[in-house]
């Protein structure tokens, strides 16, 4: 168990004042049995006429802040302290049929599960491919062990660079480019274990990176993925630092698909060459309590 404090600040800077739209934010991390919000703050500058909560289709916490009037600057500072049960050496119990793969989810999962097993991007034979090799010469792998070969192999086989592009790169550009970013990493690890028949859907959050643990995408929102395995429910794979398991992640939304689960976004009423930046910082601390 530890104490943690998530500091992550937002400014979006303006040639001239503009009006500004409303805008959505995923801050706020998702309590569960591994997590417990103790203190949360959020700070808008200038500050909105209207905040409101609301939770999204995925069970994410939605934080929608109207405004008026013009600013040539807008600043969100959002503060939480939290309390996390660390698994460091996971070992899921999985049902029976779902330890070695292939195995085939029940009716009943297979019917909740629709939207977590269908490719995001179009079917591409070379992501397919890739994936195979994760899989023993012999008719069944162990579904563990071939889900931490994946993660592995990410980690050993691409290089990580932190990108400022919006968006994220196809599963078919990582390949041929051996390097993305940590939301990179995750698609490609999403699109081949659909691709093995595997439910998966992608993680939005923070990684909290003590000094030389040489884990990489602290200073920034972090993502990694999830698979869902019969008996253990909703698995974390971190490809980018080889994590399994909760290990200083911290979860804060969750989708089928990393376009719905952006941090921060809205609009602004003003022309386009108005917009002079965006500036990001990510903190996550360890707190004494």
């Amino acid at each position: 168990m530890s104490f943690l404090t998530v500091k992550h600040a937002t400014t979006y800077r303006y040639a001239s004042p503009v009006g500004l739209g409303e805008h959505r934010m995923l801050f706020r991390p998702r309590a569960s049995h591994d997590l417990r919000l103790l203190e949360t703050s959020l700070v808008i500058t200038p500050q909105p006429v209207l905040l409101r909560w609301l939770h999204d289709p995925f069970d994410n916490s939605v934080a929608v802040a109207t405004f008026e009037g013009s600013t040539t600057e807008l600043r969100f500072d959002s503060t939480v302290t939290l309390e996390h049960f660390e698994n460091s050496v996971p070992e899921y119990p999985l049902e029976e049929y779902a330890r070695t793969y292939p195995f085939h989810y029940s009716d009943e999962d297979f019917a909740n599960l629709g939207r977590a097993l269908p490719h995001s991007y179009l079917i591409d034979p070379e992501v397919s491919e890739w994936a195979l090799q994760f899989l023993d010469a012999s008719s069944t792998t162990a579904t563990m062990k071939m889900l931490r070969a994946l993660t592995n192999g990410i980690r050993d086989q691409f290089r990580y660079t932190r990108r400022v592009e919006k968006g994220v790169q196809t599963p078919s550009q990582t390949l041929k480019s051996k390097k993305g970013s940590c939301r990179d990493f995750a698609v490609l690890m999403i699109e081949a274990t659909r691709s093995l028949g595997v439910a998966a859907r992608f993680v939005s959050g923070y990684i909290f990176v003590p000094n030389s643990s040489g884990l990489a995408g602290g200073g920034a929102t972090h993502a990694w993925m999830q698979a869902y395995l019969p008996g253990a429910g909703w698995i974390d794979f971190d490809p980018t630092n080889n994590i399994i398991g909760n290990r200083n992640l911290i979860r804060v939304a969750v989708a089928w698909d990393a376009s719905q689960v952006l941090p921060l976004w809205g609009t602004y009423d003003g022309a386009a060459e108005d917009f002079l930046g965006m500036d990001v910082t990510v903190t996550v601390s360890e707190t004494e309590r």
